[in-house]
């Protein structure tokens, strides 16, 4: 099997930069495209790259501009001809930097700059590198024997809990709720069409945690401490269980411990 190559969409900082390091350290011959807004203000980024020498290559990519996730497949494609794993990790609150607590709170441009960030870019991203994705060796996930099941590739989508239509009795946070519940549902739409090539994608939105980031750090003191997760103890959370995927797990959302969650 060819070295596995992974693509993290929103690797400047928190889940995303974490998900670069535990690949790299886990997966000794990987190769890891880091892709961010700002390549040259991701300092930590560039510090990780030059500790893993010829590993990492930094894109700039802004999810929010369809010309640049385009770009971004061509050079990925030019380069490394294949992917095993995408994971989209970035992510938005709202343009405000904190959720809508009521209507008086919402604005058409706020639920479009969200929706934009948090569903409609790893939609297109999608579109553009899950031709790659088909071209994988699955270095990511489970490969079971029977070759009709196996897969080449894994989308992740990073989802939240809150966008579970099913488990929500609190209401508030508009934007964000909404991004996230129709990011599940362009999951689903993915696995089913991604789910009959050959070779298949595995696709899944994993929830991870309320984890200590800057998206969530206005919001820390309502969190008990033991269910406010480190970037390192979610990622390792979450690489547990793309690292146990299968077409039999694909096209649903998983908590950080792993089990279902409700759409």
């Amino acid at each position: 099997m060819a070295a596995p190559v992974a693509l993290i969409q929103g690797a400047s900082r928190g889940l995303g930069l974490e998900f670069c390091r535990h690949i790299l350290k886990n997966k000794p011959l990987s190769s890891v495209i880091a892709t961010c807004r700002n390549p040259d203000g991701a300092a930590e980024l560039h510090g990780l790259a030059g500790q893993h020498s010829g590993r990492v290559t930094v894109l700039r990519l802004d999810v929010d501009q369809e010309g640049d996730v385009r770009a971004a497949g061509e050079r990925v494609k030019s380069n490394f001809g294949r992917l095993d794993l995408i994971i989209n990790a970035a992510a938005m609150l709202h343009p405000s930097g904190k959720g809508e607590t009521s209507l008086r709170d919402v604005s058409a441009q706020g639920i479009i700059s969200t929706l934009t960030t948090n569903t409609v870019g790893p939609l297109v991203m999608a579109k553009y590198f899950a031709p790659l994705l088909l071209k994988g060796g699955g270095g990511f996930g489970q490969q079971p024997s029977e070759k009709t099941k196996q897969h080449s590739g894994i989308i992740v989508n990073i989802t939240a809990k809150v966008g579970s239509i099913g488990d929500n009795g609190l209401g508030g946070w508009y934007s964000y709720r909404m991004s996230k519940a129709a990011l599940n549902m362009a999951t689903r739409n993915l696995s089913i069409e991604l789910g009959r090539s050959r070779p298949k994608v595995v696709c899944v939105s994993l929830h991870p945690g309320t984890v200590n980031t800057d998206l969530s750090r206005p919001y820390h003191k309502n969190v008990p401490k033991e269910k406010l997760f480190s970037v390192e103890h979610s990622v390792n959370c979450l690489m547990n269980i793309i690292n146990a995927l299968n077409m039999e797990k694909t096209g649903k959302a998983y908590n950080w411990d792993g089990s279902e969650l409700p759409w």
